[in-house]
């Protein structure tokens, strides 16, 4: 037998650090072995998001003239749109059903979306409504967020949870950073790359890293069927057993604690889940056509660029998650989600363009477009593929509104690393807190549906306002969102503690 030791003084990564039990050896070994399989699952899921995001832009530009920057609104949101309607429905079938079933589900949609991405570029005509149906798929398969977190807070015990799920973060702040550098890798393939032509199958800088998720996602399936057992554990950390119980699991069962859950803080906290990711989606879609907006940047070079300040974010992440689980246990979790939040603030308020200074304007259409009507079908594919810089005239503001200089993006940048992580990690552990040693899933399942509603949303929102109207206006409304976040945090403060705590068992 082993007794697990109370005071948290293990290094971010590792796991087994607190319970209130006494448990048997195997059971232990087996609980945390099963959650680690959750960590690279969301590691997983995370590289596959973001492996393509920085191209994605350029992809649609390269397969299809008619795309545009409202339309890369739309392509981003079916992402978070698939995951939204996904979500819940995976929550709820994880309650009553052994865990392997959704995720073994979900994971294979996942992997073949993204071989229907790669194909995307095959289609003679409407290429750009290809790209945006496979992400789609690829979000409802990314449904299975909801079943990962609440495996794991209903595995852990009140104590183990905050470290459990900065954990979970930083293993999706590692595929934060894995997927943009894959891509950035990827690049120097080039935009021709090669042909498999028996499978008519074009390996690019933009369908290689769709194609490198598909083999992490065959790797996923093999550990989610080979090693995931079914743990549930009480807030102490004594195993209770769930509905969704198989024969091949072994567990001590103690009774399931009785009382309702605060239905006003688990509200609360998905309007709040909402805005932080809700600011992420604006920045993560906004990234691309900015930069080349503002900086002149070619497809290449947003690619590379944004891949990189995108993996350093990352890497800023991994750091800000071992500064909030030290915060969190001196400061509380409430007060660190209030500095996360203050902090994203900050950010998009730097954002704000200022001076005298104006970006380069894109005139090349305008100026040539009687000598590009007379080009010969064959010309135009032999230029296709040279990039053209610029703020384009169309979009009227950036005739008036200053340029964004790049010090300022880069600030702003640092600040999001800061601020989304905190916000992230604060919402998942106050929020499973809040449950309890309920039954998750379908808890989860909403709350990772306010987060893709966000991701819907955000994407267009951003998309539509910054091209028509620009940064200033875009950027001013999400520093008012912020505000308003902040005022709901307040408001209902006193409402975000546990479910213990509320009854009255636990003093936080």
């Amino acid at each position: 037998m082993s007794q697990i030791d109370a005071d948290d003084t293990t290094p971010l990564l590792r796991d087994d650090d607190s319970s209130d039990v006494y448990q048997d050896d195997d059971d232990y070994r087996s609980r945390w072995r099963s959650i680690r399989v959750m960590y690279f699952t969301m590691f997983l899921s995370s590289v596959g998001f973001t492996i393509v995001i920085t191209s994605l832009w350029p992809y649609l530009q390269k397969v299809d003239d008619d795309a545009n920057a409202s339309f890369l609104g739309w392509v981003v949101a079916a992402y978070s749109l698939g995951q939204m309607l996904a979500s819940p429905f995976f929550g709820l079938w994880s309650n009553h059903r052994p865990r392997r079933e959704p995720l073994v589900c979900s994971i294979l949609i996942n992997l073949l979306a993204n071989v229907y991405y790669a194909y995307a570029e095959l289609p003679k005509t409407n290429n750009k409504y290809h790209i945006l149906v496979s992400r789609a798929f690829v979000g409802f398969g990314a449904g299975n967020v909801a079943v990962v977190r609440s495996y794991v807070a209903g595995a852990t015990s009140l104590k183990e949870r905050t470290n459990a799920m900065a954990n979970m973060s930083a293993s999706q702040a590692l595929g934060f950073i894995l997927g943009p550098a894959l891509q950035a890798a990827l690049s120097s393939i080039g935009e021709r790359g090669i042909t498999v032509k028996f499978i008519e199958l074009q390996i690019n800088m933009y369908t290689s890293p769709a194609l490198l998720a598909t083999a992490f996602g065959l790797v996923n399936i093999l550990l989610v069927i080979l090693v995931l057992k079914e743990h549930f554990v009480d807030e102490h950390g004594r195993q209770i057993r769930a509905i969704n119980y198989t024969a091949d699991d072994r567990v001590d069962t103690c009774e399931e604690p009785e009382g309702t859950i605060d239905q006003v803080a688990v509200v609360s906290s998905n309007i709040l889940f909402f805005v932080v990711m809700f600011l992420f989606a604006v920045f993560e879609t906004i990234t691309t056509p900015l930069t080349m907006d503002m900086f002149a940047w070619t497809r290449k070079e947003a690619v590379l660029y944004n891949g990189i300040i995108i993996c350093c974010i990352g890497f800023e992440s991994i750091l800000v998650f071992v500064v909030v689980k030290v915060a969190a246990k001196r400061f509380g979790d409430r007060p660190v989600f209030v500095v996360g939040l203050a902090v994203i603030f900050c950010a998009f308020f730097i954002l704000l363009p200022w001076g005298n200074h104006y970006p380069k304007i894109h005139w090349a259409d305008l100026k040539n477009i009687s000598a590009v009507s007379q080009m010969s079908e064959a010309v135009k594919a032999s230029n296709s593929s040279m990039d053209q810089t610029g703020c384009p005239y169309e979009q009227t503001w950036c005739q008036y509104t200053p340029a964004i200089h790049l010090a300022q993006f880069i600030s702003a940048a640092v600040f999001i690393g800061v601020g989304y992580p905190t916000c992230n990690v604060m919402s998942y552990t106050l929020y499973s807190k809040i449950l309890g040693s309920k039954p998750q899933g379908v808890y989860m399942g909403w709350l990772t549906a306010s987060g893709s509603g966000a991701r819907t949303l955000g994407p267009i929102f951003v998309s539509q306002v910054y091209t028509i109207l620009g940064p200033r206006w875009a950027f001013s409304l999400i520093c008012g969102m912020v505000v308003g976040g902040l005022v709901l945090f307040g408001s209902i403060y006193h409402r975000l503690i546990s479910f213990s705590a509320r009854r009255g068992r636990i003093v936080e």
